[in-house]
């Protein structure tokens, strides 16, 4: 990572991140709302006074600059000046209109360099120690739902299941959520991102689980969809489509194939079946300190997979009035495949 940033320093005098995910990537310090400049021999963290004592302790290699009364500029001004810095690399995809306007404003004689994706891009490959925590992230997720699954039966409410997956999380030591549960059932789960509502589970309903925790800053994300009490001959063939195409995707995953190509192999199998319209997202996604990062496994995804990057690899098809099936786990993509980090059983299951 930081031969990769020294890269970057080689066309700018200094990079300014403030993004809170790559702060705490690049600095440790995990509290979010800060800034830090990394240049040739110096890291400068600046932050208000209510984190400086937790900046200090986190960000171990980093000078901490404590700011007071709205001069954030006016340090990081100094700092930039006292290192005769005059071209500096920023988020440009990360800040506001506004945001920008002030630091071109207040920070005198500096050539700003928008670095796009290029910082976030470092985050892609994970190190171990990463991959450990998202382990831990994702079998947080397995023990929850093991436990819920008992519980799923016709009369229970979407967002009384949704309640119970979060709570079992927490309990099994996730600091969060990370996004907000998606429980949806009956014709509801033809919808991707649909909300936990009080609609009560009812016989022959798909039951769509879209969960995920945060463990020690890092995502885990799973999706598993069951039915309650009995299954027509459309739900099996639908379920039955979707497993395949996600066991066809984890298939195809391995270092050295673009996210394009992962995508297309699930796909195919479901527009073989016939439901190809109703496969309208992509295969799946990166995961890390974000739930939604890069690499992506979309139609039009060019990236190049490589070892250690953390993935999604989730078909589904919402059918508008019917119902929908999604599948998903999380996996460490290796050399010659996937190291899948979810456990819990993608057969069929029927509840109640």
């Amino acid at each position: 990572m930081w031969r990769k940033l020294n890269d970057i320093l080689k066309e700018v005098d200094a990079v300014m991140i403030t993004s809170a995910p790559n702060l705490r990537y690049f600095s440790g310090f995990a509290g979010g709302e800060g800034v830090c400049v990394i240049g040739s021999g110096f890291k400068f963290l600046f932050v208000d006074s209510r984190y400086t004592v937790a900046a200090v302790n986190e960000a171990p290699d980093f000078e901490v600059i404590e700011f007071r009364g709205g001069k954030l500029c006016d340090e990081i001004n100094s700092r930039l000046k006292s290192r005769s810095v005059t071209k500096l690399g920023f988020e440009n995809g990360e800040l506001t209109v506004l945001e920008y306007d002030v630091y071109r404003e207040r920070l005198s004689g500096i050539e700003f360099v928008g670095l796009g994706s290029r910082l976030t891009e470092l985050r892609m490959i994970k190190t171990n120690a990463e991959i450990e925590l998202m382990k831990t992230a994702e079998g947080i997720g397995d023990a929850a739902f093991s436990e819920v699954l008992p519980m799923i039966k016709a009369g229970v409410a979407e967002c009384e299941i949704a309640a119970e997956l979060e709570y079992r999380m927490r309990r099994h030591g996730a600091d969060k959520t990370s996004f907000d549960t998606i429980v949806v059932s009956g014709i509801k789960s033809s919808m991707p991102h649909g909300i936990p509502s009080g609609k009560r589970l009812e016989c022959g309903d798909f039951v769509t689980m879209d969960f995920g925790c945060v463990y020690k800053g890092y995502c885990s994300d799973m999706t598993r969809t069951v039915i309650i009490e009995k299954a027509d001959e459309e739900q099996i063939n639908i379920y039955n489509t979707v497993l395949s195409a996600q066991l066809k995707g984890l298939e195809t995953i391995k270092a050295g194939i673009k996210g394009k190509d992962a995508d297309r192999a699930a796909r195919d199998i479901i527009s073989g079946a016939g439901y190809g319209r109703c496969f309208g997202h992509s295969l799946g996604h990166g995961v890390g300190l974000v739930i939604h990062e890069l690499p992506n496994l979309s139609p039009a995804s060019e990236i190049t997979l490589c070892e250690n990057m953390i993935v999604t690899c989730e078909p589904g098809i919402y059918v508008e009035g019917f119902g929908g099936v999604r599948i998903e786990d999380m996996v460490a993509v290796t050399r010659n495949g996937v190291e899948n980090l979810a456990s819990s059983p993608k057969e069929l299951i029927i509840c109640g």
